[in-house]
């Protein structure tokens, strides 16, 4: 299963930054190594990330996600997006 996880960062203190981040990015890291996080993207607009994940169930998205330093802090949150093919594209192969 696909999960668009789309993260909303807590504004942090200069303390916050040096203490979570060095953690943080590991972390990610290990998720990405593990097959778990398949890309990752930075919003440009708000503070916050995206993941694009490949779980097996949105629970388990949740659970990876909140085990994060920044998850475990509530400094980081989630919305979790179940994705899929756009299956009404086979409406244009089925038409020839």
């Amino acid at each position: 299963m696909k999960i668009m996880a789309v993260g909303t960062l807590e504004s942090l203190s200069q303390e916050q930054r040096q203490e979570y981040l060095p953690k943080e990015v590991p972390a990610t890291l290990q998720l990405y190594l593990d097959g778990k996080m398949e890309q990752f993207w930075l919003r440009e607009k708000e503070v916050g990330v995206i993941f694009l994940m490949s779980v097996d169930s949105v629970n388990e998205a949740d659970k990876l996600l909140k085990g994060l330093p920044l998850g475990q802090a509530n400094l980081l949150t989630f919305e979790l997006m179940p994705i899929g093919p756009l299956l009404p594209l086979g409406m244009l192969m089925a038409a020839k």
